[in-house]
């Protein structure tokens, strides 16, 4: 026992002992260049005085900081955007900024100091103690930097970090433009800040320390950068004992002494530990390869809908002389990925651990447009692309790659990620454009800098390699990187940084999807009728294919001011704040429902409209899986600003019916309707045959009466679509000239319900005519607190009501009646038939008081319930 306790000590010694990281991210100070009127050496040294300066958000920007000393108007609301001077306009020295940070830090013996940003925007002189820091300028946005500042660190641990930050040198004439006049993209930098289709200009351009600012401290030796590669050979099934998995391992090890260092580096996953000895030379950094491993039985991680992501502890360290010289931490799925071109389809199919995924993916931008990044934010809308029943997010190249806690969440839920560089057809020639400042011909080479853009493209790798999650590279939106990047990117950095995950040269590449249609090879966007979905045919692995997203009232009350909240009219110009935020015209597909009398009519109508598009969409790509199709994109799932396009939640994180449908459409096991033929069909994504299905098909009129059709049993093999039977014949035999409701459902033999869906069809004169005059339908509602921040809530129909059509279900606070955001909803947007009932949980995050729940839908009267 007393032996077994000094073990433990003298482990928990070396563990304590052996690292320390922590944030710089409170108590920076900052001042405009022109009025900090010192430079770097004087306004590092402690005794210079701060007193005039003001507080900064580190991690943030410039505007960010403007913005939280309400010294600008919020950019996201009406048309405060156009009150901020724009740094095309006001030069760069109006946002140029110095930001200053005391710290406590001392070196004792062979400790070594580290000061690493993760991401500054766009050049940097950095100043510590009265001392410069980087030698070279620190240059690019999407690059970490990392410094030994062991030496600089004043003797008495109190220390002045001061940095000054310079926009990017080509901010761009925020013309209109995609990317505005383009040569934002000379630098190394987001390029929708000089605005895009679906936003308005970032005044500053993201300038700032706009990603973290960590002290690390270590030994003698520094790991860094470790690499987990994970194989798995065969086909696999999530269930049962697995055949072993390999892991191989490597680190980069940096020895910033002046004398080689001895020790073991080890590491530890799932109770397995092993060993590689090594001798790191002085002032040099190594990379050391370890053993490989045989994983027995491992735990698989999946992507969402197919199985478990079950995710690794992996440690690692480095001991020397009976200590911890340092150690790093992550978390690993063990998982293969690989790519197969189907001959079929001519689209490149996705296999996880063997076994084929159909891609059901949306197209992601950035999470916030002024960068303000926080792990909750993240958690939740990758939560929400799990909501939608979707397996891939595409991380559009006109923005980052993203920082590893997105990834983190994606590890999570089981998004695979496709991840473009920086590389954007619009900004980067592909196309004659007007609005661009320089030719095609020089576009085509942007950015200017080609080694830092590799260098940059070397580390943003290496941040991320280790997650599941990340699924594929692709070298640029719409047109491939300059040769002198996509050669050695393809050919020497992937396969020696890398070498297990695909890169497509372009996102809309013949060897993703082989375009034998012409034009451009992805979309086609905005709204389409319904039955184009699955009447005509696309690119058979599409990357953008998108539409509408209006959000409903509440969400166009948090960014249009009351006065600007007015329908827009079919072939009319909307109102100005409206048409400042994007929006798109679909009036022609609301009309049939009836004229929106107001913006609040629009917004309901708007719902109906976004949900039967995008269940639509999903439904037409499904019922040609492996036909015509290996996946498809959506453009695009949110939006990192107030923009009125291609949502399904909102930018403060509230869900349209647009979510909805999606989850509808793309469930992994799914009853639908071909609206060219009325062909029921079902879909089973998974990787088993589903036997014993009762699939069943009713209508119900405008006044709640039902009309039975079939019920019959019926299988479905993995990963296949099967038809089952028409109701034309039925409908045409119903002879309702008003419309009908369409109600399918999968049954198991217990009688569950394993999926349903309801459909509301027009009457023959082509308009909704029934929904206009339907009887209302007075819901019964009850709401029950299951804690763990879960709400059950209850939704019950009478025999003999009408279909109670369309209810929003919305958890708000009981007092001020705002809605708790984020929430998830198992469902949404639903529809309860006569004589049924509906249970809908709810589950929101963090401590809330005061909570009810808010219910409203088409012909049903709003409702508040408080929560039992």
């Amino acid at each position: 026992m007393k032996k077994t306790f000094l073990f433990l000590l003298l482990f928990s010694v070396l563990y304590g002992n052996a690292q320390q990281r922590y944030e710089l991210n409170s108590g920076w100070l900052c001042a405009n260049i022109k009025d900090a009127q010192s430079t770097g050496p004087e306004i590092s040294k402690p005794g210079f005085s701060l007193n005039s300066w003001m507080p900064a958000t580190v991690p943030g920007t410039v505007l960010t900081t403007l913005l939280n000393n309400k010294k600008v108007p919020d950019p996201f609301y009406g048309m405060n955007n156009e009150k901020i001077p724009d740094v095309y306009k006001t030069g760069n020295d109006y946002y140029t900024y110095w930001f200053v940070k005391d710290f406590q830090e001392q070196a004792i013996g062979n400790e070594q100091v580290w000061l690493q940003f993760r991401g500054i925007n766009y050049k940097a002189e950095i100043y510590l103690n009265g001392k410069k820091v980087n030698a070279k300028t620190q240059v690019g946005m999407h690059l970490r930097a990392q410094y030994n500042i062991t030496k600089l660190l004043a003797a008495n641990g109190k220390n002045r970090l001061a940095v000054i930050v310079y926009p990017p040198d080509f901010p761009g004439n925020p013309n209109g433009g995609q990317g505005g006049d383009g040569t934002i993209a000379k630098g190394l930098t987001t390029q929708y800040t000089a605005g895009w289709d679906w936003i308005q200009p970032i005044r500053d351009r993201n300038t700032g320390i706009w990603d973290k600012v960590t002290i690390e401290k270590t030994k003698s030796i520094n790991i860094q950068n470790p690499q987990v590669i994970t194989l798995v050979p065969g086909k696999r099934l999530p269930e049962g004992k697995q055949n072993p998995a390999g892991i191989k391992v490597s680190v980069e090890a940096e020895n910033p002494t002046n004398k080689p260092v001895s020790g073991i580096l080890q590491y530890q996953i799932a109770g397995k530990l092993v060993k590689q000895p090594a001798t790191l030379a002085a002032n040099k950094t190594t990379i050391v390869k370890f053993p490989d491993l045989q994983l027995e039985n491992p735990k698989l991680w999946w992507p969402s809908g197919y199985g478990p992501q079950n995710l690794y502890d992996v440690k690692i360290k480095f001991v020397t002389a009976n200590e911890v010289s340092d150690q790093e931490q992550l978390k690993v799925g063990v998982r293969q990925i690989d790519n197969i071109w189907n001959e079929h389809t001519r689209s490149m199919g996705t296999f996880v651990n063997g076994q084929k995924i159909f891609i059901k993916g949306g197209n992601w931008i950035i999470s916030d447009a002024m960068l303000r990044f926080s792990d909750a934010r993240y958690d939740a809308e990758v939560r929400y692309h799990k909501d939608m029943n979707l397996n891939l997010i595409r991380i559009w190249g006109g923005a980052i790659l993203e920082r590893p806690e997105f990834y983190n969440a994606c590890d999570k839920y089981g998004l695979l990620v496709f991840q473009d560089f920086w590389f954007s057809g619009d900004c980067n020639g592909r196309w004659v454009d007007p609005m661009k400042k320089e030719d095609q011909w020089t576009r085509r080479n942007y950015p200017d800098d080609h080694n830092l853009t590799l260098n940059a493209i070397e580390d943003q790798i290496k941040m991320v390699r280790n997650h599941a999650s990340l699924a594929f590279w692709c070298g640029g939106n719409e047109i491939t990187p300059p040769e002198d990047i996509l050669e050695p990117l393809k050919n020497d950095i992937l396969p020696r940084l890398d070498g297990t995950r695909k890169l497509f040269d372009f996102s809309n590449s013949d060897e993703m999807s082989f375009n034998s249609i012409g034009g451009n090879g992805d979309g086609p966007y905005g709204i389409q009728d319904t039955k184009t979905f699955w009447a005509s045919r696309t690119f058979p692995y599409n990357s953008e294919v998108g539409s509408v997203g209006v959000g409903d009232y509440a969400s166009l009350l948090r960014f249009i001011p009351k006065e600007n909240l007015i329908a827009p009219q079919y072939k009319a110009k909307p109102d100005s704040v409206w048409d400042y935020h994007k929006y798109i015209s679909y009036e022609q597909y609301l009309n049939p429902y009836g004229k929106p009398k107001s913006a609040e009519d629009f917004a309901m109508k708007a719902q109906l409209v976004n949900y039967d598009q995008y269940r639509a969409l999903m439904e037409g790509f499904s019922n040609k899986m492996w036909d015509w199709y290996t996946g498809s994109i959506i453009w695009k799932t949110q939006n990192p600003w107030t923009a009125m396009r291609g949502q399904m939640y909102d930018y403060y994180l509230d869900p349209n019916a647009c979510l909805y449908g999606l989850r509808k459409g793309s469930e992994p096991l799914h009853v639908m309707m071909n609206p060219l033929d009325s062909m029921v069909t079902i879909v089973n994504n998974g990787f088993t045959t589903r036997n014993n299905l009762m699939v069943q098909a009713k209508a119900y009129d405008m006044e709640g009466k039902d009309y039975f059709y079939s019920q019959a049993f019926n299988s479905v093999g993995p990963s296949s679509v099967r038809r089952l039977f028409p109701l034309n014949e039925f409908l045409t035999k119903l002879d309702k000239k008003e419309g009908v409701f369409v109600s399918l459902r999968i049954l198991d033999q217990k009688q569950n319900i394993l999926s349903e869906n309801t459909y509301w069809l027009t009457g023959k004169d082509g308009e909704y005519s029934g929904l206009k005059n339907i009887k209302k339908a007075p819901l019964k509602i009850a709401a029950i607190n299951q804690k763990n921040g879960k709400v059950a809530v209850t939704l019950s129909n009478a025999a003999g009501n009408a279909v109670a059509f369309f209810n929003r279900i919305a958890l708000i606070n009981g007092n001020t009646g705002e809605r708790i955001l984020p929430a998830f909803y198992d469902d949404n947007y639903v529809s309860i038939l006569p004589g049924e009932s509906k249970t809908v949980v709810v589950e929101y995050t963090g401590k809330q008081s005061n909570l009810a729940i808010e219910v409203y839908g088409w012909n049903v009267e709003k409702q508040k319930v408080n929560i039992q």
